[in-house]
C-alpha cells in the first residue's frame, strides 16, 4: 500500500491508469462487497456520509456513482465517466452522482485553509442547471490509507469508479479512461439496478 510515486508514474506509462478492464455485468448482491463508510466535506462546509444507503422511511438514491480521485492527473479520467453517465440519467431521481476529490496534504488540511480551499470550490462544484442528477463534488481531507487499504487501491494517479446499490454495495467498477464498451455496460448495469426490487 506505501508505493511511491515514481511506481504509481511508472504503472501509468504502461497501462494509461487502466488497472483492468471493467465489470461488464453486474456483480450479484450476495458476493458484493460493502463500499467502506467515509464521511466527506461539501464546498459549503456541510458534512455528508457516503454512500446513502437505504434505511426504511427516508429518501434514498436505488444506485449511486461515487468517482474517486487522488490527484489531479486523473480528472478527465473521471469526466470521460461522468458525462456519458449524466448525459444518459439527467432526469432520473433515484441516482447519485459524487465525485471525491482526496487532499491528503497535512497543510491544506488545516482548518482556515481548508475553509479558504472549500469557499473557492464553492463556485466550481454547482449542479448542471435544472436536471434532476447533480454531480456533486465533494471533498476528504486528511489520511486515507485505510480506506484505500479496504478497496484495494494503490494507484494515486489514476480514477477510480464504483455503481453501488442501494445498500451501499459495490456491484460495478471501472479505472482510468472509459471506453465505449465500459461506458455501454456502466450505463445497462446502472438501468438493472434501478429496476431492482
Amino acid at each position: 500500500m506505501n508505493r511511491g510515486y515514481f511506481a504509481d508514474i511508472s504503472e501509468l506509462k504502461k497501462h494509461g491508469g487502466k488497472m483492468a478492464m471493467a465489470n461488464k455485468t453486474v456483480v450479484p448482491s450476495m458476493v458484493a462487497k460493502k463500499f467502506p463508510s467515509l464521511e466527506v466535506e461539501r464546498s459549503d462546509g456541510s458534512r455528508l456520509k457516503i454512500p446513502i444507503v437505504y434505511a426504511s422511511g427516508s429518501e434514498y438514491p436505488k444506485a449511486s456513482l461515487l468517482c474517486l480521485s487522488f490527484r489531479a492527473s486523473s480528472q478527465p479520467m473521471i469526466e470521460s465517466w461522468c458525462a456519458p453517465f449524466l448525459s444518459a440519467f439527467n432526469a432520473s431521481k433515484d441516482i447519485r452522482l459524487h465525485e471525491v476529490s482526496f487532499v491528503d496534504s497535512w497543510l491544506l488540511s488545516l482548518s482556515p485553509i481548508k475553509r479558504m480551499l472549500l469557499r473557492v470550490m464553492r463556485k466550481s462544484s454547482t449542479g448542471e442547471g435544472n436536471q434532476a442528477l447533480k454531480r456533486e463534488i465533494v471533498y476528504f481531507f486528511g489520511d486515507h490509507y485505510y480506506f484505500r487499504k479496504e478497496l484495494q487501491i494503490l494507484n494515486l494517479l489514476t480514477g477510480y469508479i464504483f455503481l453501488l446499490d442501494r445498500f451501499g454495495k459495490i456491484r460495478w467498477q471501472g479505472f482510468g479512461l472509459a471506453t465505449k464498451e465500459e461506458v455501454s455496460s456502466l450505463l445497462s448495469c446502472t438501468y438493472q439496478l434501478l429496476e431492482e426490487k
